[in-house]
C-alpha cells in the first residue's frame, strides 16, 4: 500500500487528473436536482492509495456502493440534473462539515486510514479545496441559475447504506432522510409504504442535523428548498439489475410526488 507525502502539498489535482464534479442531464428541466455525495472511489494520484487495501477501498468506508447507477438512470427517467463527485469519502467526506473529525477520516468503520493521520493544515486544506469546494460551488451555481430561470427546484440527496453495521442487520429497504422540511419527506414516506413490499425507514438508518451532514442542510434547507435525502440498502443495487429495477421504482415515485406536490404549487406562481 503505497503513501505519497506529494499529498501535503497545495496542487492536488493536475490538470490531467479527473476533475471532481461529474454531471447528467445538465440542461434538464425537471423540478428534482439530484445530488450523490459518495458517487465515486478515485484517490488522487498525489496521495497513492491512502495506505488502505484494494479490498478496503471496495467496501463502504470508500463510497457509497451501487448509487452511482440508480443516480444515472433516475436522472434520465425523470430529465432531471445530477450533480454528482468522483472522489473517495477517504479523501474527504462531501457531506460532512470541513473540519469535524469525520470530514477527512482516520478511522472509518474500524478500519484505519494511515494516509489522513497527522495532516497538516494546507494538506486537509488541499482536498477542501480541490474536491469539496468545487462540488459544493456547482450545486450552488446551479440552484442560483434556476431560481432565475423561475424552475422550482427539489433537492434529493442520494446513497446508499450497508445491510449490516456493528454487527447488526438492517431491516429497511429503503429511508428518507430529513430535518427541518415538512413537506416532501411525509408524502414520499406515504408513496414508498403504499408500495406493500418495502420495509422504509423514516430517519433510518441515519438522520439528517447539521453536524453530521451539509449538503441537505446548506443547499436544502439553509436555502428554504424542499429536500430529502433517500438512501437504498446496498445489497439491493449491488448489480445492474438491482439499480435498473430502483431507478425505474423511483422515477415512477418521484412523478407522484411532482403531480401531487409541485405541480399545483408552480401553477400557482
Amino acid at each position: 500500500m503505497a503513501l505519497n507525502s506529494a499529498g501535503d502539498t497545495p496542487l492536488l489535482l493536475g490538470a490531467a487528473e479527473v476533475p471532481p464534479v461529474r454531471e447528467e442531464n445538465p440542461a434538464g428541466q425537471s423540478p428534482f436536482l439530484l445530488t450523490c455525495d459518495h458517487y465515486g472511489r478515485l484517490i488522487p494520484p498525489a496521495l497513492g492509495d491512502l495506505g488502505v487495501s484494494a479490498s478496503d477501498l471496495q467496501r463502504h468506508i470508500a463510497w457509497d456502493i451501487g448509487i452511482a447507477g440508480v443516480a444515472e438512470r433516475l436522472s434520465h427517467h425523470l430529465g432531471a440534473h445530477l450533480i454528482a463527485q468522483r472522489y473517495s469519502r477517504l479523501v474527504i467526506d462531501c457531506n460532512r462539515p470541513p473540519g469535524v473529525a469525520s470530514s477527512i477520516p482516520i478511522l472509518s468503520e474500524a478500519t484505519a486510514v494511515p494516509g489522513n493521520e497527522d495532516l497538516t493544515h494546507a494538506a486537509a486544506e488541499a482536498r477542501r479545496g480541490a474536491i469539496f469546494e468545487p462540488y459544493h460551488r456547482r450545486i450552488a451555481e446551479v440552484i442560483d441559475r434556476r431560481r432565475r430561470d423561475g424552475l422550482p427546484t427539489v433537492l434529493v440527496a442520494l446513497h446508499s447504506f450497508t445491510p449490516v453495521y456493528a454487527g447488526v442487520a438492517r431491516p429497511w429497504h429503503i429511508g428518507t432522510l430529513y430535518h427541518r422540511d415538512t413537506s416532501l419527506p411525509p408524502l414520499l414516506l406515504q408513496l414508498l409504504r403504499g408500495e406493500g413490499d418495502l420495509v422504509v425507514g423514516d430517519n433510518e438508518p441515519y438522520a439528517v442535523n447539521d453536524e453530521t451532514d451539509y449538503t441537505i442542510p446548506v443547499h436544502g434547507e439553509a436555502r428554504g428548498l424542499m429536500n430529502s435525502g433517500i438512501e437504498i440498502r446496498q445489497d439491493l443495487i449491488a448489480d445492474q439489475n438491482g439499480q435498473r429495477q430502483w431507478a425505474d421504482r423511483l422515477a415512477r415515485i418521484f412523478r407522484e410526488v411532482e403531480a401531487t406536490l409541485i405541480t399545483p404549487r408552480a401553477s400557482h406562481l
